[in-house]
């Protein structure tokens, strides 16, 4: 088969990631695959994911007549472009339920990214959590392949930047800034107040420096983080929103154990008390808890790293899980096609509203073009964007 996953960019993040993988496996099986971009980019934005360097990547505005037998969307925003992709069936790759990447009175956004779920399109999706509700909201079945591991890289033995001492807790936060449903910075603050031994931060986000932590690694290649998750205890992740909750599995392999919130997904391999520790959402209280216990218990620590490294071993690899989804993929194929033109005519809201938000992008770029100082002050802005991060998340 010919396929085309379409992303919005190459920038680092899991959905990403998760693309690659499954992209790189049907690549391997012999089928034609390429990737499709929204957006411009450079060389050295792929070098973070060696799968963009194997696959072929096409601009979405280079691209001219070529055919597809399957167009799949990876992300909402890309489902409204779908349509120019000349493909004989059209699949929704549902990693989250976007909708809720949104504050609550976003309501007309909320409800734009909600209407992409209700167009019933061919659908594949990596937990459990977004099978259910696609079906009790939008009334859409949803084929589940789970998220695999790289099981060749993250590994409990290997490099590390440190070796972890008994007795003495290194707590890793692991997320990007600038996205509220990620928490990154409050969740730096909890562990702050918490005094562990030393705290790491792991983040797709560029900085050198972050305020409350002892080491800051910025846009690691994906060979590179495994060393981070090996010198490091516990990972600290408290997202709101999350679709199939990749990190704290990844520290699984590599030893160590999480403290997370029930957030959606997380019921897929965590078990509280067994293999790391949950707490309610926005509990912080519960969060400080258990970092206390586990740095006042080395016993609850190692029992709660056995129990993770076994759920780990029982957690399909990326060649298992890719498969799924190539088989899946297939499924989609075979079901009621989807008409190229009746997709173009469901995604009109989307695309008209894009176009609005592009004339304000606009405006703000002629603002800056007239206004030098604004110029200047964003060539300074690197410290100093630093600094207000931790002025405006009320970090004390």
């Amino acid at each position: 088969m010919r396929i085309a996953f379409l992303i919005g960019s190459v920038d680092v993040g899991g959905g990403n990631y998760v693309v690659c993988q499954h992209a790189m496996h049907a690549a391997a099986m012999g089928h034609e695959v390429a990737v499709v971009v929204q957006t411009s980019f450079t060389k050295a934005q792929l070098a973070w994911h060696p799968g963009f360097e194997q696959l072929r990547l096409i601009p979405l505005d280079q691209l001219r007549s070529e055919r597809f037998d399957i167009a799949v969307a990876t992300f909402w925003k890309t489902v409204s472009e779908l349509h120019r992709l000349n493909a004989g069936q059209y699949v929704y790759f549902v990693q989250s339920i976007e909708s809720r990447f949104y504050p609550a009175e976003q309501v007309h956004m909320r409800r734009l990214v909600d209407r992409t779920y209700d167009l019933r399109l061919p659908s594949i999706t990596e937990a459990t959590w977004i099978c259910e509700h696609l079906r009790h909201f939008h009334g859409s079945e949803c084929l589940l392949a789970r998220n695999g591991v790289r099981k060749d890289i993250y590994t409990p033995h290997g490099e590390r930047h440190a070796p972890r001492i008994s007795g003495r807790l290194r707590v890793m936060v692991e997320g990007s800034f600038g996205v509220p449903f990620k928490n990154t910075a409050r969740t730096v603050r909890q562990v702050r107040r918490a005094r562990p031994w030393q705290s790491w931060l792991l983040t797709t986000t560029g900085m050198s420096w972050y305020p409350g932590v002892d080491r800051v690694f910025s846009q690691l290649p994906i060979a590179e983080v495994p060393k981070v998750y090996r010198s490091c205890d516990v990972i600290v992740k408290l997202s709101f929103v999350e679709g199939m909750f990749g990190p704290p599995m990844e520290m699984f392999h590599c030893g160590g154990t999480a403290i997370v919130y029930d957030v959606s997904g997380h019921d897929e391999y965590i078990v509280h008390g067994n293999n790391a520790l949950v707490a309610p959402m926005h509990n912080e209280a519960a969060v400080l808890d258990h970092l206390r216990r586990l740095q006042d218990s080395p016993r609850l620590l190692e029992d709660l790293k056995s129990g993770a490294i076994e759920t780990a071993s029982k957690w399909p690899d990326w060649p298992q899980s890719s498969a799924r989804f190539l088989e899946h993929l297939e499924t989609c194929y075979a079901a009621p096609k989807v008409s190229r033109q009746w997709l173009e005519e469901a995604t009109r809201e989307l695309r008209e509203y894009f176009q609005a938000q592009s004339q304000s992008a606009t405006f703000v770029k002629e603002g800056r073009r007239r206004f030098g100082w604004l110029r200047r002050l964003k060539k300074d802005t690197r410290v100093y964007t630093n600094l207000l991060r931790y002025i405006a998340d009320g970090y004390r």
